[in-house]
């Protein structure tokens, strides 16, 4: 039976492949091939017989992942199996050939860089025996060969979006994976000083370790004018000084040092660290030579010149005392080790000069920036941009820099790596300032300031300030709008918001922290408060009066605050000035304790800062007295001043009284403490505090004075409750008129009302006003009714005037007597009472009697020679009363001297007395009404007959002889006229003529009522005879029942 080994198995296998290819069965191929890869890094990897890796082969530096046939496979193999560097490109060149037919570019970029990354630990395991940067040779050739065909097998819109994306993905990874290894050669021939010391630069180069030969590569004997060449270079070169003068530290670009590396590894052998040149592998130390190594490869034993190329043979190194070699030395000879192990063309010119590898740095850099934009890690492809951006401001290009940078610091910010900021913004700051761009350069140094302050230093900070001062003064164009809510922050005051009612106006407090490193003048200074229950509505701005002065650190704000719509307000953003600059700042924050400057940001707050509460009754203004006052005199109206929780320090009272009342000027004002009786609801335990607060003070009375209509509230009586005693004169001409018991007359409550319009004046700046019209009830102090109680044989009549108390106080009756109208003259007595009734009280809504004696005249003259038509009735009367109750002593009579200085209250009243009918010329009768009588809803006829008793003489005849004017009066709540209520009759001037006048009437409502009276208007009454003579009444019965409104009763 033949023995397995690899070769066989290949063999097998391939020829499968090599069948399903040929039938197109390409999945089944690549199935095979796979295996077989499997297959091979076991048996590879199995511990046994040594193995030779290859790649000393010329040409090998160039990867040939998809290239199966570069070498033939009798040229690779080894005893039973084959060289792993060789055999391994072999089968993923046809991996790849296969992918390609199955239209997979996509999964041959994924295949691909694992296999470079892989294979490249493979190259790094060998490292000490290969070509000098072998594998940093192989890694960019093969990224570059991948890149190169899967680019060309690729068509967007074919494949889904994912996979597009992840292609594209995998394009920059190996565009950064090549320009990584081509920056660790360019530094290594000295183009270090040209490679920008970025933060991903430094990330990649700092962590990726120096090439490791067994022996570093010598200086070449004739290499002296390139030594000091590479000298003048490392001396010349300058590190690039940062704008605003910032100092810092380069970003280290290597591992370790580079000189130390390089001479620690020359000297290795002539220290006896041998073991060092094949770092450190076990089995080494079992010899006392290179050749007895059990690792390395049989070829070295009989093949020279390999060994010869690369320089690093054991066999070529110098003397153990040679000096250590120079950095500028180092830089020549691994320049000319590279060119034995570089056979590509490309790459030997890319690392031939500055600008040929700047070249190609860049190419390679776009390459990975333009794949990442177009896949899943866009963050990427900014960064890459940013290296770009780099390359062009050293190369003047400041514009294109700009663009670049400004994404950069986009990206940074957005992700809050400040310290990444920190490196990148001063070059944006740079570019903007050559560009002079004044807005993009103000915005950048502000962002600046913006960063955390271990960032920078105080010198350099002052600088960032300096400069936005500078360009916020200057002659710009147009202001520019920054949002700097990293740089001011704002909060409202620690404690509970401030509560406000509704219309009142306060001041704000808040807290500013100023970032800024120094004072900062700012011309003007905004905040806007928000609105919680509507958050739609923009909210209102509050500005500071004058220019504000921000220290670093803390820094306390007071603003002017308006009225208010009722709800909760929080902070909303912070706006001002300086200069051109118009910053805008919403951010929140939230300070240390009292006595330190440090602060943090925070999210929007959900406390309020301000309260605003619903409008609700603030003061309460009401009468102090009900009942009514005595008209034409001197009267206290009082008014009772209530605060609801709420200041009345320094309000204004604005008194107007109406028409027929005014303030006595005279007399000032009283304002007492208002007592109240009852508990009242609407009073508050804080007004109770307030009260006992020793801080107010305890007063009880003040006279103010009026003053254009209006008075100012003390001090003590601003939290109290107060009563305000104003003296007023209600006015009336109108002479009160008495009375008959039979027909008395209705007391009119509006005629003697009388209104004061009160607007008071409240809150911090009067912005509060309360407006209220208070009545005040004015009246006479009697009501008088008369009535003729009897009449005495020798025709003395005896009067009795009634009088009834309309006020609510004790009404002391000195002195009455009656001043008699023509055609009554008085009987026995001067026309007074007896004087041992007086003095006479009448109580509170009682009534009293005084009787006098009068008679008629025996001779009367004529109605137009009358001197007195009407009786009047003059009563001397005093009052004690209460003001708080109603009527009261005059105010003047208050405020009078002596008892003999005091003025009498007379109170007149009109009566009038009518003559008895001796001797009419007309008769009025009112006829019967109909038998079946009077009913409520039916339609009845009321008849008058008018009937002549004599002739009239010509003096008394009226204008028209032959016409009488008529009127009926009837009350409309007992009945309805459907007739004329007013008009003329004709009737003949002869004695005897008669007319019957007619009305249509409707009863309204059932019982006893007084009927329709009818009246001559144009007819004196003593010349009318009236029949029945007094008003009587008539019985009208309710209305019939109907059976149609009937429901009967189951």
């Amino acid at each position: 039976m033949p023995i397995w080994n690899f070769c066989n198995f290949f063999i097998l296998k391939e020829s499968l492949a090599f069948i399903f290819e040929m039938a197109h069965l390409h999945e089944d191929a690549l199935r095979e091939y796979d295996e077989l890869e499997l297959c091979y890094l076991e048996t590879v990897n199995m511990p046994g017989k040594q193995r030779e890796f290859g790649g000393f082969d010329s040409e090998d530096d160039q990867a040939t992942l998809l290239k199966p046939g570069s070498k033939p496979l009798t040229q690779i193999v080894q005893d039973d199996s084959f060289r792993e560097f060789d055999f391994r490109q072999y089968l993923f060149a046809c991996q790849s050939r296969l992918l390609f037919k199955l239209n997979r570019p996509s999964e041959v970029s994924s295949r691909g860089y694992s296999f470079v990354i892989s294979f490249a630990k493979a190259l790094n395991f060998h490292e000490s025996v290969l070509p000098f940067c072998l594998r940093e040779v192989w890694v960019i050739t093969a990224c570059l060969a991948l890149l190169d065909a899967t680019a060309s097998h690729h068509h967007d819109g074919v494949v889904a979006p994912d996979i597009e994306k992840e292609f594209y993905r995998l394009q920059g990874d190996l565009y950064s994976l090549a320009r990584v290894k081509f920056m660790r050669l360019g530094y290594l021939v000295g183009y270090g000083t040209d490679i920008e010391k970025s933060p991903l630069n430094s990330a990649c180069l700092s962590m990726l370790p120096w090439p490791k030969p067994a022996v570093w590569p010598s200086l070449p004997p004739d290499a002296s004018s390139e030594v000091l060449e590479k000298e003048k270079t490392i001396l010349q070169a300058t590190s690039r000084t940062k704008h605003f003068g910032i100092q810092r530290k380069p970003l280290p670009l290597e591992p370790s040092v580079l000189l130390r590396v390089a001479n620690r590894r020359r000297a290795s052998l002539s220290t006896g660290n041998i073991p060092e040149i094949f770092d450190g592998r076990p089995g080494f130390a079992e010899g006392s030579g290179l050749e007895a190594s059990p690792r390395t490869p049989s070829s070295l034993k009989v093949q020279a010149p390999p060994m010869s190329r690369t320089n690093s043979s054991p066999g070529n190194f110098e003397s153990p005392l040679d000096r250590p070699m120079r950095l500028a030395e180092i830089f020549v000879a691994a320049e000319h080790a590279l060119r034995l192990t570089i056979s590509d063309h490309d790459l030997l010119k890319a690392l031939s000069s500055t600008q040929d590898f700047e070249h190609k740095y860049l190419n390679l850099t776009k390459g990975a920036a333009e794949n990442y934009h177009r896949s899943w890690w866009k963050r990427h492809g900014v960064v890459l941009d940013g290296e770009i951006a780099a390359v062009c401001f050293k190369h003047g290009k400041y514009d294109l820099a700009a663009n670049s940078y400004e994404k950069v610091c986009a990206l940074y910010a957005g992700e809050r790596w400040q310290d990444l900021l920190a490196e990148v913004l001063p070059d944006l700051a740079e570019c903007q300032k050559n560009l002079n761009d004044q807005a993009g350069y103000m915005s950048s140094c502000v962002r600046l300031l913006s960063l955390d302050k271990g960032l920078f230093s105080p010198k350099e900070r002052q600088a960032f300030q300096i400069e936005v001062v500078n360009l916020a003064h200057s002659e710009m164009e147009n202001p520019v709008p920054l949002d700097v809510s990293s740089l001011i922050t704002f909060s409202g005051n620690t404690g509970p918001p401030l509560q406000l009612c509704d219309g009142d106006p306060g001041t704000l407090s808040v807290t500013v922290w100023s970032g800024f490193p120094d004072d900062i003048t700012l011309d003007s200074l905004s905040l806007t408060l928000v609105a919680t229950n509507n958050t739609d509505e923009g909210g209102q701005a509050l500005k500071s009066s004058a220019a504000t002065v921000l220290k670093p650190g803390r820094n306390t704000i007071t603003f002017a605050l308006p009225p208010q719509k009722p709800g909760s307000y929080v902070l909303g953003v912070v706006t001002g000035q300086i200069g051109r600059l118009r910053f805008r700042s919403h951010s929140f924050s939230k300070g240390g304790p009292a006595d330190t400057d440090d602060f943090m940001s925070y999210e929007k707050p959900t406390r309020p800062i301000l309260k605003v509460s619903k409008p609700r009754a603030l003061v309460d203004l009401a009468s102090a007295v009900s009942s009514a006052l005595l008209i034409n005199e001197a009267q206290w109206i009082g008014i009772i001043v209530h605060p609801i929780n709420y200041s009345l320090k320094g309000a204004i009272l604005h008194i107007d009284t109406g028409p027929g009342l005014k303030i006595e000027d005279s007399y000032g004002i009283e304002m007492e403490r208002y007592m109240e009786t009852d508990c009242d609801a609407g009073a508050s335990k804080a007004e109770v505090s307030v009260e006992d607060s020793p801080v107010s003070p305890k007063r009880d009375s003040e006279v103010l004075n009026l003053c254009d209509g209006k008075i100012v509230f003390s001090e003590w009586a601003s939290n109290v409750s107060s009563i305000l005693w104003v003296p007023v004169r209600a006015l009336s001409e109108k002479l009160a008129r008495g009375s008959s018991s039979v027909t008395p007359l209705k007391q009119d409550i509006l005629e003697g009302m009388r209104t004061v319009a009160l607007k008071l004046e409240f809150g911090v700046h009067h912005n509060q006003i309360f407006e209220r019209t208070v009545a005040a009830h004015f009246t006479d102090p009697f009501d008088v009714t008369t009535r003729v109680v009897n009449k005495c044989n020798d025709g003395t009549l005896v009067l009795q005037v009634m009088l009834h108390s309309l006020v609510k106080a004790n009404l002391i009756v000195l002195d009455a007597w009656l001043d008699l109208q023509d055609g009554f003259v008085h009987g026995k007595s001067d026309g007074r009472p007896t004087s041992t009734f007086f003095p006479l009280v009448v109580s509170p809504g009682s009534r009293a009697a005084v009787v006098f004696s009068i008679s008629l005249e025996k001779t009367m003259s004529s109605g137009k020679g009358l001197q007195l038509p009407e009786s009047i009735l003059n009563i001397k009367y005093e009052i004690n009363g209460d003001r708080a109750a109603g009527a009261h002593k005059p105010v003047d009579a208050d405020h009078s001297g002596a008892d003999s200085e005091r003025r009498d209250l007379v109170f007149k009243s009109a009566i009038a007395l009518q003559r008895p009918v001796l001797d009419p010329c007309l008769t009025v009768g009112f006829l019967p009404l109909p038998s079946d009588g009077l009913r409520v809803g039916k339609l009845i006829t009321m008849q008058w007959r008018v009937e002549r008793l004599k002739e009239l003489k010509r003096s008394e005849a009226v204008e028209q002889h032959d016409e009488v004017l008529y009127e009926v009066n009837a009350n409309s709540e007992n009945w309805m006229i459907a007739g004329r209520k007013r008009g003329h009759v004709s009737l003949s001037e002869e004695k005897g003529s008669r007319v019957v006048i007619s009305i249509l009437c409707v009863p309204l409502v059932a019982g006893y009522v007084r009927p329709p009276q009818l009246s001559l208007p144009n007819v004196e009454e003593e010349n009318v005879r009236s029949n029945p003579p007094g008003p009587h009444l008539v019985c009208v019965l309710p209305p019939l029942l109907s059976s149609s409104y009937c429901v009967p009763v189951k």
